[in-house]
């Protein structure tokens, strides 16, 4: 179950399949779909609507939702919501897709499994993002962005990243960074050394490099110039007021 986890974390579907193969196999055996058994059902049927075995997914989808319903579970709620939402959107049916997503959110509510939410929270993001929802899928990604991070869960974090980016909304890449990095990207770009932006932070010159590379890799630039210019960006986005007060 481990493996078939990692390799669909990682996007090789087929290999997850192979993997899960054996669960799959026994899963018409299955006395019901209660975490403790089924808990490879997520990673199965997210590889099959990934590779167009949508009616594999299908059976295990109904499972899900009907013994969720029997008995008021909220994993199998929230877990049958999403995977019926990758369902739908893999037929084309996004905004139908949304509203399950949505759903699955809710069914997440009661129940103590922040990664589940947060691969749920990747999913919606990347629904309103292909219905070209920008700023709501901006806000929907930065939160589940900032839950994987918060997890260390490498490859989520990279993967929704990467989702981030497809949006193109340049004016809410701030929104990527925390505080502190935010505090280092401004010091850089004013033109301090690493030494400087040290000294003013109370943290060392090798810390500052840390948090610069993590700066560059997250807006997506190379060099302290592009730094710079998305700074400035920032800074003639935020509202400007006259010392009368904003009617002044």
């Amino acid at each position: 179950m481990s493996l078939g986890f990692l390799e669909v974390s990682l996007g090789n579907n087929a290999d997850a399949l192979t993997t899960l193969q054996p669960l799959v196999a026994r899963f018409s055996t299955l006395p019901g779909t209660e975490i403790v058994t089924a808990a490879f059902l997520p990673d199965a049927i997210e590889a099959m609507i990934a590779l167009g075995r949508l009616d594999d997914a299908g059976a295990m989808i109904k499972a899900l939702e009907y013994h969720g319903r029997r008995l008021n579970r909220a994993w199998m709620l929230a877990i049958g919501a999403r995977c019926r939402s990758m369902m739908l959107a893999a037929q084309g049916q996004l905004e139908a897709a949304t509203r399950m997503a949505q759903q699955a959110m809710t069914a997440h509510q009661p129940l103590p499994m922040p990664f589940e939410r947060a691969r749920t929270q990747l999913l919606l993001g990347q629904l309103q993002r292909r219905q070209r929802q920008k700023e709501a899928a901006t806000t929907t990604l930065t939160e589940a962005l900032a839950a994987f991070e918060g997890m260390k869960t490498a490859l989520w974090t990279d993967r929704t990243r990467d989702e981030l980016a497809r949006t193109r909304v340049h004016a809410t890449r701030a929104l990527l960074l925390t505080a502190s990095e935010q505090r280092v990207a401004e010091l850089a770009a004013s033109g301090l050394t690493n030494r400087d932006i040290g000294a003013a932070v109370f943290i060392s010159p090798k810390t500052v490099e840390a948090n610069l590379v993590r700066v560059y890799r997250k807006l997506g630039i190379h060099t302290r110039a592009e730094l710079g210019r998305v700074i400035g960006q920032q800074t003639e986005r935020k509202p400007h007021f006259s010392s009368g007060g904003p009617n002044g």
